[in-house]
Formats: structure tokens, C-alpha cells, sequence
């Protein structure tokens, strides 16, 4: 198709352009226009420092599957320390084409109304009000490069839209419930700015989280971030890790697939503890130091399509999941992690999450509560760098510290199903030490060596 062939054209010069140390954020502006554009530099909003994020899906959340009965667990995920809530997408979902008895959230019929499946635009201002009333924030999932095929602008506005050469409308890959937006069309990408305008304003919402943010122009982005941060300041999210563009004015923070799939390659036996350092010194080459680097052990893709966390990581669950605490970036948390949720949830049918029982509704606490407290584990340039402890030693542990003035984080991980040894080799991490999990005071001497069980974790902070 012409528009993903211009993408396609936009990425590779974007890369070469970078490596050149010739970074612009659109390759077709003028001389003028560069200059302006490449003086833009990424501002965090202060409540973004030290957050986890969460992702909610309205739909599995409750057995009713609405807004309203949402709203009844925030002062659980409260009290586990949440910080920024990841609505789904909240819009009425189309019809035609439609996939399953209830559709993808992800084919959207308007972009500026809820589902009523969902509730009320009211039901969602009273979830926004009460969210930022126990110091919350939060942000809609945005669907910017497709839409359902019968949304409202495709009758009032078909030229808004990608076209075959038969001139019907074309769906990009095998989505073949949505149909494609055409970017070359000014007016249409002033419509969807309003549109994004609009929930900022009516509803109060803090942001975005944007699929497949990389597929539409890095130039886009940039514009609808300007209008939104004259409105107030915002927190963007980019399904996106190969356009460094996106994050370097856009987006505060993008996803880290690359590591998704070596977590499921090292828990698969098929890689090891050690090839995390090759990742995260990947990362901090690619990306600006002050990008938020989002980790995950799962979400609603991977829970759906390509199972869940006890399928791929077995016992070593919880073990990866601090693992995405401790890295340089913003934890996620997808809605049942903290209730173990062991199905699969089906995408396009009601299937809702058991909360019966929610064991690790504390682990997680612990953990936000350690990366709140501790600014050696705030995001981008406000934490610390990650160093490694005793690298080498064993190539099935993964042992870090992170590092901030005077606060220290430390973690000994054994990502394996076997005992495990491990000795701190160095006097430079010696220390009185606090077991965050245990509550137990840990005095670091030289040569002090940890027996691990397998998937054992140790988290120690400074005192």
C-alpha cells in the first residue's frame, strides 16, 4: 500500500539518518521545519518520576464488564500502589466485519463515545475524578492507525482512508475488521488530534497509551503532542521499539518485546540470566537516557494469543516479574496478575477474571512500594544505572544494583529450575542491607555467598 510503503521508507531513512547523528522527526519537512522540530525534547510530567503502570480490561474485569463496576476495585489497586490505570479501549466497537460475538476493542466505530457495553461518557468522568481523588492518573488506549470499517468518519469522510486500486477501502495485514487511515491527508490528521483532544478535555484523562504507534508517522505524534500539552501536561505511550523517533519528543515511554521474548527464552531453558546484560546495554545505546523503557511479563496480546504467565514461565513467574521492577524503566501490571490468573482471556467473548482469591496482591504492593520509596529505581534520568554484581559468576543469576546518591537497590534473581550459588566477589557492595520481602536486616561481607532455591529472588535496599 502507498501509505505503509512511505512508513516503511520514513523508518529506514529515520534509522540511517540517526546513525549519521542526523536525527530529525520528519524526513519530509522543510530546512526550516527541522529546525524547529529537532529543538522539541521530551518533559516528563513530574507524577511520571517513580510510577508503575496498569493495564485494565473493562471487559474480564467484573461479570458485568462495565465502568461502573470497574470503579468498586480502585481502592484495592490503591492500596497495591498503583499509579497510572491503562484503560483499554473505551469507544463503541463496530459491527461490520466484526470478529466474535463482541468485537476487538481495537476495531473503534467513534472516537468520541463509550461503548455503551461499557457505560457512560459520566461513568468514565466519575472513574477519572475518583482515580486522580486517590492520586491516580489515567490513560485511554488509542487506535490512530485503523478504525472500524462502518466508524462514523468512513461514511462522512471516505477520503480519509487508505483505498485499494479498485478504490474500495483496504485493511492493513489480516485485520480484516478494521480498514487503514490514509496520514497524507491533512484534514484527517487534524480530526483525529481533536479527537484525542477531546477525551483530555471532556473527561479529564492523562493520556495515551497508542497502538502500533510505529505505523503511523513519527510527525503525527509529535504535532498531536504539542496540541495535547497546551491542554495539560500528558503521558504518552508507544506500542513501538524499533522508531527511536517516537520517544525522543511524542512518547514518554515505549515497549520492551525484545526482552518479553528472552524472558520466555530463558524460562524456555533455551537462553540464560547472563544475555540480559546484552539486552539492557542494547537499550541504553538505542534509546535517549531519559526514555521510559515500559517491561512486562505479560499483557492483554500476550495473556490472549500467546499465553499466560504460569504456560510460559511456570514457577518462575513471580521471579521475572521483579526482574521488571529492578531493570532501568516502568513496570507493568495486567489486569489478574495479582489474582494469578491462570486462563487465557478470550479477546472477542466475555470471559471474566476469577477474584476469588488474590494472592499476590502484596508481592506486587511490595514492589511499588520499593520502587515509589526508592529513587535508585525511579524511571529514566531520575533513577540510577544498573550495574552488574559478580558478573560472570553464574551464568543462571541474574544479580544487579542500582544506584541514586545515597540509595542503593540490590537483587540476586536465579532465573532457573535448579539450586543455584552465588558470591559477592566485590567490596563494593558490601553493607548493611534490608530484605524487602522478608522485613529482615542483611549485613553484605566479603564473600558473602547466597544459597538460591530455584526462582528464588532477593531484594535488598539500603538502609
Amino acid at each position: 500500500m502507498k501509505q505503509k510503503v512511505k512508513i516503511l521508507f520514513s523508518l529506514v531513512l529515520s534509522a540511517l539518518l540517526i546513525t549519521a547523528g542526523l536525527t530529525s522527526y520528519n524526513q519530509t519537512t522543510t530546512k526550516k521545519e527541522k529546525k524547529e522540530t529537532t529543538q522539541l525534547k521530551m518533559k516528563h510530567a513530574d507524577w511520571t518520576i517513580n510510577a508503575n503502570i496498569y493495564e485494565v480490561n473493562i471487559r474480564q474485569y467484573t461479570p458485568e464488564g462495565t465502568i461502573n463496576a470497574f470503579r468498586k476495585h480502585l481502592p484495592q489497586l490503591k492500596d497495591m500502589g498503583v499509579d497510572i490505570l491503562w484503560l483499554m479501549p473505551i469507544q463503541p466497537i463496530g459491527e461490520k466485519n466484526r470478529k466474535g460475538s463482541l468485537g476487538s476493542y481495537y476495531s473503534v466505530r467513534d472516537y468520541k463515545a463509550v461503548n455503551p457495553e461499557f457505560g457512560t461518557m459520566d461513568d468514565l468522568k466519575a472513574l477519572v475524578n475518583e482515580a486522580h481523588g486517590m492520586g491516580m492518573h489515567v490513560i485511554l488506549d488509542w487506535v490512530a492507525n485503523h478504525s472500524s470499517w462502518d466508524n462514523v468518519w468512513a461514511t462522512e469522510h471516505p477520503e480519509y482512508y487508505v483505498k485499494n486500486e479498485d478504490g474500495s477501502f483496504s485493511s492493513p495485514f489480516d485485520w480484516s475488521d478494521v480498514i487503514e487511515f490514509d496520514y497524507d491527508k491533512p484534514a484527517m490528521r487534524d480530526s483525529m488530534i481533536r479527537a484525542l483532544e477531546f477525551w483530555v478535555k471532556e473527561a479529564g484523562v492523562d493520556g495515551y497509551r497508542c497502538d502500533v504507534a510505529g505505523m503511523v508517522p513519527t510527525d503525527f505524534w509529535n504535532d498531536a503532542r504539542t496540541r495535547l500539552e497546551k491542554i495539560k501536561p500528558v503521558f504518552m505511550l508507544a506500542e513501538d521499539e524499533d522508531n527511536v523517533g517516537l520517544v525522543e519528543y511524542a512518547f514518554d515511554m515505549n515497549y520492551t518485546w525484545k526482552m518479553l521474548h528472552l524472558m520466555n527464552d530463558i524460562a524456555k531453558g533455551d537462553k540464560k540470566a547472563k544475555d540480559i546484560w546484552d539486552n539492557l546495554e542494547w537499550s541504553a545505546h538505542t534509546f535517549p537516557p531519559y526514555t521510559y523503557r515500559m517491561y512486562f511479563t505479560t499483557n492483554h496480546d500476550e495473556n490472549s494469543w500467546n499465553g499466560t504467565t504460569k504456560e510460559r514461565y511456570g514457577d518462575g513467574a513471580q521471579a521475572f516479574a521483579v526482574l521488571t521492577y529492578l531493570v532501568p524503566g516502568m513496570p507493568l501490571i495486567y489486569s489478574g496478575q495479582e489474582a494469578a490468573n491462570a486462563k487465557r482471556l478470550r479477546f472477542f467473548e466475555k470471559d471474566t477474571i476469577d477474584w476469588t482469591n488474590v494472592p499476590l496482591a502484596g508481592f506486587y504492593k511490595t514492589l511499588n512500594t520499593l520502587k515509589k520509596e526508592n529513587k535508585a529505581l525511579w524511571n529514566g534520568t531520575a533513577g540510577g544505572e544498573i550495574i552488574p554484581v559478580g558478573k560472570g559468576q553464574n551464568d543462571h543469576v541474574f544479580a544487579c544494583q542500582r544506584k541514586k546518591d545515597d540509595n542503593i537497590v540490590m537483587a540476586i534473581i536465579n532465573l532457573s529450575p535448579d539450586n543455584q550459588k552465588f558470591t559477592i566477589d566485590s567490596d563494593e557492595f558490601i553493607g548493611e542491607y534490608t530484605d524487602v520481602f522478608k522485613d529482615e536486616k542483611v549485613s553484605i561481607n566479603p564473600g558473602h555467598e547466597f544459597q538460591l532455591k530455584p526462582w528464588e529472588y532477593i531484594v535488598l535496599k539500603s538502609q
